[in-house]
């Protein structure tokens, strides 16, 4: 993860360094060389994917008209990447805070206790209400806590209830895919790691910045950002189609996804009229010459 970004662009060490030097912790080892189940425990996971997500972005600010870009917004953890570019967070602070909050999520639930799973084609609604459902019939923890697109959203809970979730959906034939996660992300079972964040967040200082943020918990701009919004978004939804509408609304044209993969990208083709332009960096070269033709 991350090697192509270093060989074609070498200054972007210089943001993996800085991220080293906050936490004290080998990124680009875990980035480059794995192993991959080290990589995978969220509280390495979290500072190396925002790591990844700013560098592309230093490269990006330098090289294109992305720079000029004035509306930020990112899904669950990118909402740190989406401050630092914004200028509202420090990079070396959002890189401690993503550790301690990867940390705290690994140990709120037992690894194997907790399960999350995408499903495809169910209105939220219905999703919602079946959700509901299963939790009073189980006693257990399933809610619907990614709500992508009109057409995927995630559930997240007790991996008992989020199997039986699973296997009602897959018998009326509705597609459901297990994510390989290592916690029931943005459940209610996260409580605990939004107490153990609570602190450290509230002695945070957000800056004006350069640019607006559209917040997970609300879905809108927050014009005053203030650490309740990722205390909050712990353990309760991400609104990302609503972030979506709301970034079109402010007029937003083109749409950059800085980070690895491309997910975002994805859903926003999905969520967004035809018509807007949108981009990735899994080929950040080729995409830096799209952008500079706009």
């Amino acid at each position: 993860m991350g090697s192509k970004l270093l060989s074609d662009f070498p200054k972007a060490k210089l943001v993996f360094e800085e991220a080293e030097d906050a936490i004290r912790h080998p990124i680009r080892k875990f980035c480059l060389e794995g192993p991959k189940e080290d990589l995978e425990l969220t509280a390495n996971q979290q500072p190396c994917i925002l790591t990844l997500g700013i560098a592309i972005w230093s490269i990006l600010k330098e090289e294109c008209v992305a720079g000029n870009a004035s509306l930020f917004a990112g899904h669950s953890l990118g909402e740190y990447s989406a401050l630092v570019a914004s200028g509202k967070l420090d990079f070396s602070k959002a890189v401690q805070l993503v550790h301690k909050r990867g940390q705290a999520m690994q140990e709120a639930v037992p690894k194997g206790k907790g399960a999350m799973a995408a499903v495809i084609g169910l209105n939220p609604e219905e999703l919602t209400k079946l959700c509901s459902g299963l939790c009073q019939k189980l006693g257990k923890t399933v809610e619907v806590v990614n709500f992508n697109s009109p057409v995927q959203q995630i559930i997240s809970g007790d991996k008992l209830a989020v199997d039986e979730a699973c296997a009602q959906l897959s018998n009326d034939n509705i597609r459901t895919i297990p994510l390989p996660v290592s916690a029931p992300f943005h459940s209610s079972l996260m409580k605990p790691a939004r107490l153990a964040m609570t602190p450290l967040l509230e002695g945070t200082s957000f800056e004006a910045g350069n640019g607006k943020v559209i917040a997970n918990l609300t879905g809108n701009v927050e014009e005053n950002y203030h650490a309740g919004l990722l205390i909050s978004q712990i353990d309760k939804p991400v609104l990302w189609t609503k972030t979506l509408e709301t970034a079109h609304q402010q007029g937003a044209e083109v749409f950059i996804e800085s980070g690895p993969g491309k997910v975002l990208f994805g859903l926003a083709r999905r969520c967004l009229p035809k018509g807007l332009k949108m981009f990735h960096t899994e080929t950040l070269k080729e995409t830096i010459l799209k952008l500079n033709f706009l």
